[in-house]
Protein backbone atom coordinates (compact mmCIF):
# COMPACT_ATOMS: atom_id res chain seq x y z
CA UNK A 1 0.00 0.00 0.00
CA UNK A 2 2.71 2.50 1.05
CA UNK A 3 5.14 1.64 -1.66
CA UNK A 4 3.61 1.53 -4.51
CA UNK A 5 2.61 5.46 -4.51
CA UNK A 6 4.45 6.69 -1.77
CA UNK A 7 7.85 7.34 -0.99
CA UNK A 8 10.09 4.66 -3.19
CA UNK A 9 7.83 5.41 -6.18
CA UNK A 10 8.33 9.15 -6.53
CA UNK A 11 12.06 9.35 -5.71
CA UNK A 12 13.91 12.90 -5.82
CA UNK A 13 17.12 14.08 -7.95
CA UNK A 14 19.71 11.93 -6.82
CA UNK A 15 18.44 9.15 -4.90
CA UNK A 16 18.79 6.84 -6.96
CA UNK A 17 21.64 5.30 -5.65
CA UNK A 18 19.99 5.00 -2.14
CA UNK A 19 19.84 0.83 -1.34
CA UNK A 20 17.04 -0.93 -2.19
CA UNK A 21 17.19 -2.15 1.80
CA UNK A 22 17.32 1.58 2.61
CA UNK A 23 14.24 2.63 0.59
CA UNK A 24 12.64 -0.24 1.97
CA UNK A 25 13.08 0.78 5.59
CA UNK A 26 12.00 4.24 4.57
CA UNK A 27 8.69 2.69 3.48
CA UNK A 28 8.54 1.21 7.31
CA UNK A 29 9.16 4.16 8.44
CA UNK A 30 6.26 5.90 6.61
CA UNK A 31 3.71 3.64 7.09
CA UNK A 32 4.54 3.67 11.15
CA UNK A 33 4.21 7.30 10.94
CA UNK A 34 0.77 6.97 8.94
CA UNK A 35 -0.51 3.93 11.61
CA UNK A 36 0.93 5.76 14.87
CA UNK A 37 1.02 9.26 14.21
CA UNK A 38 1.45 11.66 16.54
CA UNK A 39 5.03 9.36 16.96
CA UNK A 40 8.48 10.60 18.79
CA UNK A 41 11.97 9.85 17.25
CA UNK A 42 12.21 7.33 20.12
CA UNK A 43 8.76 5.56 19.92
CA UNK A 44 9.90 5.11 16.27
CA UNK A 45 13.33 3.60 16.83
CA UNK A 46 11.49 0.91 19.44
CA UNK A 47 8.91 -0.01 17.48
CA UNK A 48 11.20 -0.78 14.46
CA UNK A 49 14.13 -1.57 16.37
CA UNK A 50 16.47 1.19 14.25
CA UNK A 51 19.14 2.98 15.90
CA UNK A 52 18.52 6.79 16.95
CA UNK A 53 20.86 7.62 13.53
CA UNK A 54 18.98 5.69 11.44
CA UNK A 55 15.83 6.84 12.56
CA UNK A 56 16.80 10.08 12.45
CA UNK A 57 18.09 9.90 8.64
CA UNK A 58 14.91 8.76 7.34
CA UNK A 59 13.03 10.76 9.16
CA UNK A 60 14.78 13.98 7.92
CA UNK A 61 14.51 12.30 4.52
CA UNK A 62 10.73 12.14 4.70
CA UNK A 63 10.19 15.75 5.89
CA UNK A 64 12.55 16.93 3.19
CA UNK A 65 10.24 15.49 0.56
CA UNK A 66 7.54 16.75 2.36
CA UNK A 67 5.85 13.69 3.39
CA UNK A 68 5.80 14.12 6.94
CA UNK A 69 5.59 17.19 9.38
CA UNK A 70 6.48 18.04 13.16
CA UNK A 71 4.02 18.44 15.65
CA UNK A 72 5.27 19.99 19.07
CA UNK A 73 2.92 18.30 21.79
CA UNK A 74 2.53 19.91 25.44
CA UNK A 75 3.88 16.85 27.47
CA UNK A 76 0.83 15.08 29.31
CA UNK A 77 2.52 13.94 32.56
CA UNK A 78 3.26 17.54 33.89
CA UNK A 79 2.56 19.88 30.52
CA UNK A 80 6.04 21.66 31.66
CA UNK A 81 8.88 21.99 29.93
CA UNK A 82 9.61 22.06 26.21
CA UNK A 83 7.10 20.20 24.07
CA UNK A 84 7.71 16.76 22.51
CA UNK A 85 8.18 17.09 19.14
CA UNK A 86 6.09 14.08 17.50
CA UNK A 87 5.90 13.19 13.48
CA UNK A 88 2.28 13.06 11.47
CA UNK A 89 2.37 12.24 7.85
CA UNK A 90 1.61 15.80 6.40
CA UNK A 91 -1.20 16.82 3.88
CA UNK A 92 1.01 16.38 1.06
CA UNK A 93 1.86 13.08 2.27
CA UNK A 94 -1.70 11.93 2.45
CA UNK A 95 -2.41 13.52 -0.97
CA UNK A 96 0.68 11.70 -2.36
CA UNK A 97 -0.51 8.32 -0.86
CA UNK A 98 -2.36 6.90 -4.03
CA UNK A 99 -3.56 10.38 -6.27
CA UNK A 100 -4.20 9.08 -9.79
CA UNK A 101 -7.62 9.26 -9.82
CA UNK A 102 -7.73 12.91 -8.06
CA UNK A 103 -8.26 15.38 -10.88
CA UNK A 104 -10.75 13.19 -13.25
CA UNK A 105 -13.08 12.63 -9.82
CA UNK A 106 -12.87 16.06 -8.38
CA UNK A 107 -13.80 17.61 -12.06
CA UNK A 108 -16.48 15.07 -12.48
CA UNK A 109 -18.00 15.91 -9.42
CA UNK A 110 -17.74 19.78 -9.62
CA UNK A 111 -19.35 18.95 -13.01
CA UNK A 112 -22.43 17.20 -10.86
CA UNK A 113 -23.14 19.62 -8.82
CA UNK A 114 -22.84 22.60 -11.80
CA UNK A 115 -25.41 21.01 -13.97
CA UNK A 116 -27.89 18.62 -11.03
CA UNK A 117 -27.38 20.66 -7.80
CA UNK A 118 -25.35 19.98 -4.56
CA UNK A 119 -28.59 17.37 -4.12
CA UNK A 120 -27.68 15.17 -7.09
CA UNK A 121 -23.50 15.17 -5.41
CA UNK A 122 -25.13 14.00 -1.78
CA UNK A 123 -27.24 11.46 -3.81
CA UNK A 124 -23.86 10.23 -5.57
CA UNK A 125 -22.11 10.09 -2.29
CA UNK A 126 -24.90 8.00 -0.46
CA UNK A 127 -24.94 5.80 -2.82
CA UNK A 128 -21.10 5.19 -2.71
CA UNK A 129 -21.56 4.10 1.03
CA UNK A 130 -24.21 1.98 0.57
CA UNK A 131 -22.52 -1.51 -0.34
CA UNK A 132 -19.82 -0.52 2.45
CA UNK A 133 -22.23 -0.29 4.82
CA UNK A 134 -24.63 -3.21 3.89
CA UNK A 135 -20.62 -5.53 3.92
CA UNK A 136 -19.65 -3.88 6.49
CA UNK A 137 -23.06 -4.57 8.67
CA UNK A 138 -22.62 -8.74 7.53
CA UNK A 139 -19.19 -8.48 9.00
CA UNK A 140 -20.53 -7.09 12.14
CA UNK A 141 -23.75 -9.69 12.39
CA UNK A 142 -23.44 -11.20 16.06
CA UNK A 143 -21.00 -9.06 17.78
CA UNK A 144 -22.44 -7.24 20.67
CA UNK A 145 -19.95 -5.67 22.40
CA UNK A 146 -19.72 -1.50 21.53
CA UNK A 147 -15.29 -1.61 22.19
CA UNK A 148 -15.76 -5.45 19.73
CA UNK A 149 -18.06 -3.89 17.21
CA UNK A 150 -15.93 -0.45 17.09
CA UNK A 151 -12.43 -3.24 16.51
CA UNK A 152 -13.78 -4.66 13.85
CA UNK A 153 -14.94 -1.63 12.03
CA UNK A 154 -11.40 -0.23 12.71
CA UNK A 155 -10.10 -4.17 10.99
CA UNK A 156 -12.82 -3.54 7.95
CA UNK A 157 -11.20 0.41 7.15
CA UNK A 158 -7.42 -0.95 7.32
CA UNK A 159 -8.80 -3.84 4.84
CA UNK A 160 -9.75 -0.93 2.81
CA UNK A 161 -7.20 1.02 2.93
CA UNK A 162 -8.09 3.83 5.89
CA UNK A 163 -5.30 2.46 8.10
CA UNK A 164 -8.50 1.85 11.05
CA UNK A 165 -7.42 1.69 14.78
CA UNK A 166 -9.23 2.29 18.15
CA UNK A 167 -7.78 3.43 21.15
CA UNK A 168 -9.84 4.48 24.81
CA UNK A 169 -11.33 7.73 25.56
CA UNK A 170 -13.19 8.76 28.48
CA UNK A 171 -11.69 9.65 31.30
CA UNK A 172 -7.32 10.06 31.10
CA UNK A 173 -4.60 11.45 33.28
CA UNK A 174 -5.14 13.29 36.62
CA UNK A 175 -9.10 13.26 35.49
CA UNK A 176 -8.81 9.79 36.22
CA UNK A 177 -7.35 9.82 39.38
CA UNK A 178 -9.70 12.04 40.57
CA UNK A 179 -11.81 10.33 43.96
CA UNK A 180 -15.08 12.83 43.16
CA UNK A 181 -15.76 10.87 40.44
CA UNK A 182 -18.09 8.16 41.26
CA UNK A 183 -18.46 4.60 39.25
CA UNK A 184 -21.70 6.03 37.60
CA UNK A 185 -20.42 8.84 36.60
CA UNK A 186 -17.14 6.74 35.02
CA UNK A 187 -19.48 4.78 33.07
CA UNK A 188 -21.12 7.43 31.63
CA UNK A 189 -17.76 9.05 30.67
CA UNK A 190 -16.47 5.82 28.75
CA UNK A 191 -15.60 6.29 25.26
CA UNK A 192 -14.15 5.12 22.47
CA UNK A 193 -11.98 6.82 19.59
CA UNK A 194 -12.36 5.27 16.07
CA UNK A 195 -9.15 6.76 14.19
CA UNK A 196 -8.62 6.52 10.37
CA UNK A 197 -5.11 7.26 9.49
CA UNK A 198 -4.98 7.49 5.79
CA UNK A 199 -7.85 8.55 3.17
CA UNK A 200 -7.97 7.08 0.09
CA UNK A 201 -10.66 9.78 -0.89
CA UNK A 202 -8.86 12.74 0.97
CA UNK A 203 -8.85 14.76 -2.32
CA UNK A 204 -12.57 14.25 -2.99
CA UNK A 205 -13.39 15.12 0.98
CA UNK A 206 -11.94 18.63 0.91
CA UNK A 207 -13.72 20.04 -1.34
CA UNK A 208 -17.19 17.91 -0.90
CA UNK A 209 -17.87 17.09 2.69
CA UNK A 210 -20.70 14.88 1.96
CA UNK A 211 -18.23 12.37 2.12
CA UNK A 212 -17.01 12.77 5.74
CA UNK A 213 -21.04 13.59 6.48
CA UNK A 214 -21.88 10.01 5.21
CA UNK A 215 -18.88 8.19 7.04
CA UNK A 216 -19.64 9.50 10.01
CA UNK A 217 -23.30 8.86 9.79
CA UNK A 218 -22.75 5.00 8.56
CA UNK A 219 -20.55 4.85 11.59
CA UNK A 220 -23.55 5.51 13.22
CA UNK A 221 -26.07 2.90 12.30
CA UNK A 222 -23.33 0.32 12.58
CA UNK A 223 -22.33 1.17 16.20
CA UNK A 224 -25.95 2.12 17.02
CA UNK A 225 -24.90 5.25 18.84
CA UNK A 226 -24.99 8.76 18.16
CA UNK A 227 -21.15 9.29 17.40
CA UNK A 228 -19.25 12.79 17.00
CA UNK A 229 -16.52 13.36 14.45
CA UNK A 230 -13.77 15.34 16.33
CA UNK A 231 -10.89 15.70 13.30
CA UNK A 232 -11.03 14.69 10.00
CA UNK A 233 -7.99 14.65 7.66
CA UNK A 234 -9.83 16.64 5.26
CA UNK A 235 -10.25 19.63 7.55
CA UNK A 236 -6.42 19.84 8.13
CA UNK A 237 -6.16 17.24 11.26
CA UNK A 238 -3.36 14.19 11.00
CA UNK A 239 -6.25 11.72 11.62
CA UNK A 240 -9.84 11.20 11.20
CA UNK A 241 -11.38 10.63 14.67
CA UNK A 242 -15.13 9.31 15.91
CA UNK A 243 -15.86 9.55 19.07
CA UNK A 244 -17.51 6.68 20.54
CA UNK A 245 -19.43 7.14 23.67
CA UNK A 246 -20.40 3.61 25.32
CA UNK A 247 -22.76 5.47 28.48
CA UNK A 248 -25.19 6.71 26.17
CA UNK A 249 -28.31 5.01 24.95
CA UNK A 250 -28.26 2.72 22.00
CA UNK A 251 -30.80 4.52 19.28
CA UNK A 252 -33.97 3.02 19.02
CA UNK A 253 -37.45 3.42 16.58
CA UNK A 254 -40.00 5.20 17.92
CA UNK A 255 -42.04 3.64 19.87
CA UNK A 256 -39.59 1.25 21.17
CA UNK A 257 -37.74 1.73 25.04
CA UNK A 258 -34.35 2.28 24.81
CA UNK A 259 -31.63 -0.01 26.13
CA UNK A 260 -28.00 1.01 26.98
CA UNK A 261 -25.74 -0.71 24.27
CA UNK A 262 -24.14 -3.69 25.79
CA UNK A 263 -20.66 -2.98 26.88
CA UNK A 264 -17.60 -5.00 28.11
CA UNK A 265 -17.11 -1.85 31.02
CA UNK A 266 -20.31 -1.45 32.27
CA UNK A 267 -23.20 -4.19 32.68
CA UNK A 268 -26.54 -3.58 29.73
CA UNK A 269 -29.53 -1.66 32.25
CA UNK A 270 -32.41 -3.99 32.59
Amino acid sequence: MYSSNSSTSERPQGSADVPVGEDRTRDRVLATVLEDGPISAAELGKSLQLTPAAVRRHLDALTERGLIEVKSMARQATGAGRPARRYVVSQGGQERLGDDYLPIAVEALRDLETYAGKEAVDAFVARRFEPMEKRYSQELEGIESLEDRAEKIAELLSADGFVGYTREAGLTGQLAMNQAITPSMRAAMAAVQLCQGHCPVLGLAKEFPQFCEHETGMFSRLLGVDVRRLSTLATGGHVCTTHIPLGRFQQANPGEKRVRVKSTRQEKLR
